[in-house]
């Protein structure tokens, strides 16, 4: 036996094989557009459509971990509850044994001419379309082409003394074939791979379903190490969601291992019934175990959550729930009822944009860690709902509108805009915050300085100014009162004021060598962020005055409409 030959061809085969893979998955992802996390967002709100959510993104990405991945992201965003996030991980698991089934279809011989097709439409053909089809096609056929080369690899393993007394161990201690199946795909990273593996072995003779069975098993516990290490450092919630994931998977193992006899019954019963290839048996104990798992455990899912939070403890302040209430149906059958879903829908951004600002201005109070994450889901939650409600009013935007309801219209796109970049500028400023104090956080330990750098007094009142602004111009545009417009715009000229103030005093400060240039600099930074944010707050309070543009002076009903124009 030539030792050296088995294993390159082993190696270079799984290497292909996984290549294949994640080609392939990309491929099919391209193919979908980019409305995998809307799926996962959107279609989460009972346990059974979080588990069809789960299986299609898998499916579509063939990666379990990947879904788990996009969940646990989603989880740490605020957008994904616990309960909504233990469902797509049970789709998840299910959607993956997808590929075994894949791999289980005998077309080892017709993997070259696959890729060849793949190939064609990859370079032959321009339209984006053909070329994610012939990525996936690539994929699909390298898939078997490592398949191929593996099994030839693994072919002289079952002429090994050493090799056979490994597997009749595993055969006879099953405990040790589930850790080391799943010692193979956390070293892996990915179940898949394990599963193609475990189904060469199974086909060449090398290793009896009793032995193959917890090395399958394993290989399910094992993937959940990606999900792990994308919550190192995330939030409670999107740790306690791979914790789920964890749990859920080691409890459908138990609960198979404890039932492993008449389990490996049914599985050899349906290979004979249905005259089953060897790659087959494996795709379809794979199946039944995970579709089994969720069967049982989908009644069960807060008992789970419940369990996470008991093994997981602490409190994390909950962000409100969001829930787009614009019915897209409206647009062809009543565009004027559409047009009132989305100026409630502004309020609802509106509603988001003044937490974010009234988070930032209390992290630069106390620069407390915690307060830093929950700016960024808020802004995360900003941008999402910006993106659902320029989407809808790109649908309603080919529907016929009275002249004053499509004022309105442009009058809801640019207040939209504002706000989200109201968002932005909030976001900037914590993070100008966030980055200057981790490196005087540093600096602290070496006991340098313990001077707060970019508190002032003047700052402070430039804070509350501003906060007043953003409040007020949303409640004057949402109840279309004037005289709360007016005082936005009249508090601009005071912030205004205030932000010269505060350039003057970094000058001054320059001038006479008090602190550093590079403090100044970023705190005149926020300053600049906070008057742009006062700036888009009044062209709020234009539009609820129509008075954003020149022409529209004359029909304002204002105290002063050509001194409102100018400011």
């Amino acid at each position: 036996m030539d030792v050296q030959q088995l294993i390159f061809q082993f190696a270079g085969g799984l290497g292909i094989f996984l290549f294949a893979i994640q080609y392939m998955g990309e491929g099919l992802k391209k193919a979908a557009g980019d409305n995998l996390r809307n799926i996962l967002n959107k279609f989460t709100s009972t346990p059974l459509r979080a588990v069809l959510a789960g299986i299609v993104v898998t499916i579509l990405i063939q990666s379990s971990s990947g879904t788990t991945v996009l969940t646990v992201g989603l989880v740490s965003a605020g957008f994904m509850s616990l309960n909504q996030a233990i469902g797509v991980i049970m789709g998840a698991n299910i959607g993956t044994t997808i590929t075994a089934f894949i791999i289980g279809l005998d077309i080892g011989t017709y993997a070259l001419p696959i890729m060849a097709v793949g190939t064609i439409l990859l370079f032959f053909f321009k339209r984006p379309f053909l070329n994610n089809l012939g990525q996936t096609i690539f994929g699909f056929g390298g898939l078997f082409y490592g398949l191929e080369l593996m099994g030839t690899g693994l072919e002289p393993l079952q002429a090994m003394p050493i090799f056979n007394e490994l597997m009749l161990t595993f055969s006879s201690n099953r405990i040790l074939g589930v850790i080391a199946g799943t010692l193979i795909t956390v070293i892996m990273q990915s179940s898949s791979a394990t599963t193609g593996i475990i189904q060469q072995l199974y086909s060449q003779g090398g290793i009896t379903l009793g032995a193959a069975l917890p090395l399958l098993f394993g290989s399910n516990i094992g993937t959940t190490i990606t999900a792990i290490i994308a919550s190192i450092g995330a939030t409670l919630s999107a740790r306690r969601t791979s914790a789920a994931h964890v749990i859920f998977n080691l409890i459908g193992t138990i609960l198979t291992m404890l039932l492993f006899s008449p389990y490996l019954k049914i599985i050899q019963y349906l290979a004979a019934t249905l005259n089953l290839n060897a790659e087959m048996q494996i795709a379809f104990a794979h199946g039944i175990f995970n579709i089994v798992a969720v069967l049982v455990l989908i009644w069960f899912i807060p008992q789970l959550a419940n369990l996470v939070t008991r093994i997981i403890p602490g409190t994390e302040e909950t962000l409100p729930d969001y829930e787009s209430q614009m019915d897209r149906s409206l647009i062809t059958s009543s565009p004027i009822l559409a047009l009132d879903q989305v100026k409630r829908e502004i309020g609802t951004l509106g509603k988001f944009v003044a937490k974010e600002y009234k988070n930032t201005h209390q992290y630069y109070q106390s620069k407390d860690p915690k307060r830093y994450e929950r700016i960024v889901k808020l802004e995360a939650i900003v941008d999402h709902i910006d993106i659902s409600i320029t989407e809808f009013l790109m649908h309603l935007s080919v529907e016929d509108l009275p002249e004053n309801h499509s004022q309105d219209y442009s009058k809801m796109g640019e207040i939209t805009k504002y706000l989200e970049r109201i968002g932005d500028h909030t976001e900037n400023i914590a993070n100008i915050i966030y980055n200057l104090y981790q490196t005087y956080k540093d600096k602290k330990k070496k006991k340098d300085t313990d001077e707060d750098v970019l508190y002032h007094e003047s700052l402070e009142e430039l804070f509350e100014l501003v906060d007043y602004n953003i409040n007020q111009s949303i409640q004057a545009y949402l109840e279309n009162d004037e005289a709360m417009a007016q005082e936005v715009i009249k508090r601009e000229n005071q912030i205004d004021k205030k932000e010269q103030e505060l350039r003057q005093l970094y000058m001054d400060n320059l001038n006479k060598g008090i602190g550093k240039p590079s403090d100044g600099v970023l705190f005149i930074d926020i300053v600049s962020n906070l008057e742009r944010i006062s700036d888009h707050t009044s062209k709020i309070a234009k539009h609820s005055l129509s008075v954003r543009y020149p022409f529209q002076i004359d029909n304002a009903t204002v105290s002063n409409p050509t001194e409102l124009a100018k400011s």
